[in-house]
């Protein structure tokens, strides 16, 4: 990674894990541990000035690289374990450095990742918190509360309801403001308009982005056809296919024990991770910009944070504790958009359950 993209007081390593090789971020070096994982196109670059802060609050703060991002190995994503490889691999990092008992925070795609590994690796996590996570029933292709599918076979969902042209221009490299662009996408719906960070720190995010490994394995994932609208299902490999609800259900984070307190922290005008979201086909044909919708008795848009609500409701109701933070005027990047409000509701739920 070039030296430029790193801010001072952060340091760039490297761990072989028994998985595959991850870089990571990190910042402080004493107090309670906290490792936190980006999102999908992104990469921990968009973590720094938060970790700089919390690394001030006193905790030693661990950003890693997903495989297929950032300056992690690459190697392709099994959908069909959801997303599983990603949270074995993250188990991996946590036993190469000898952590344990942290605290765990997942942003968007992260979120999954992070409930996953709580699932999986139950009595390891400190404090799980949960940043513009992504629905337990995956993105696209479930209706009501509790998930459902739309079809059987989950049409609207996986790889093939990627943007193509932002695909291409993910694998160009391309780092201009047209419409369409990587950085365009970013300024419009990873953060709530008019909101913008500093020319310099946007170059280091637009970097992030475009770390993004294209391909049927990475993102956004092959596809096959489909007989049901918009016509086209999840395949097998990559990561929008492992974000699918034929691969993912995360539901059992209900009957985990023991259950780690949660933190939910999302925007309120988050356009990506919403009852009414940009990249739900099913909003999309709605609005009448996928042709074809069959209505909204057939398939109604994804109710993304109503599904996570409900789940969280549950995990409350059997047992759990989790408080919700959700922040007025801000979008999909609470910890960028509205960072004190972020590290002040870290800080005192860190301290309520070191």
């Amino acid at each position: 990674m070039p030296t430029s993209v790193l801010l001072p007081g952060i340091s760039q390593r490297r761990c072989n894990t028994e998985r595959l090789e991850i870089a990571y971020l990190e910042a402080g070096s004493e107090g309670p541990a906290l490792i936190l994982v980006h999102g999908n196109c992104s990469s921990s670059l968009f973590f720094q000035d938060f970790m700089l802060a919390l690394a001030a609050l006193g905790y030693h703060v661990y950003a890693p690289d997903m495989r297929g991002y950032g300056d992690s190995q690459v190697l392709p994503i099994d959908a069909t374990r959801g997303v599983r490889d990603l949270s074995d691999d993250l188990a991996s990092f946590a036993e190469a450095l000898g952590l344990s008992g942290f605290h765990l925070l997942g942003w968007s795609l992260g979120g999954n990742v992070a409930m996953q590994y709580a699932i999986d690796y139950p009595g390891r996590l400190r404090g799980l918190i949960l940043e513009a996570t992504g629905s337990p029933f995956g993105f696209g292709g479930t209706r009501d509360a509790d998930g459902r599918p739309v079809w059987p076979d989950f049409a609207g969902s996986g790889g093939g309801t990627a943007n193509a042209e932002f695909v291409q221009r993910l694998a160009a490299g391309d780092r201009s403001a047209e419409q369409g662009s990587p950085r365009a996408v970013m300024n419009n719906f990873y953060f709530k308009p008019p909101f913008r960070v500093a020319p310099e720190r946007e170059e280091i995010y637009v970097s992030g982005i475009l770390s993004t490994r294209t391909g049927p394995g990475n993102y956004p994932g092959d596809s096959v056809p489909s007989p049901n609208w918009p016509y086209v299902a999840p395949g097998r490999q990559g990561v929008n296919n492992a974000l699918s609800p034929a691969y993912l259900n995360q539901a059992a984070l209900v009957d985990l024990s023991p259950k780690p307190p949660i933190l939910w922290i999302h925007g309120a005008d988050d356009q990506i991770v919403s009852d009414t979201s940009f990249f739900d086909l099913g909003y999309l044909g709605q609005l009448g910009i996928v042709p074809g919708w069959p209505g909204a008795e057939q398939y109604p848009p994804q109710p993304m944070k109503t599904q996570i609500r409900w789940l969280l409701e549950r995990y409350r109701q059997q047992g759990g504790v989790y408080h919700e933070l959700q922040l007025a005027n801000c979008g999909h990047s609470p910890h960028i958009e509205q960072p004190q409000q972020v590290l002040e509701a870290m800080r005192d739920f860190i301290a309520a359950h070191v």
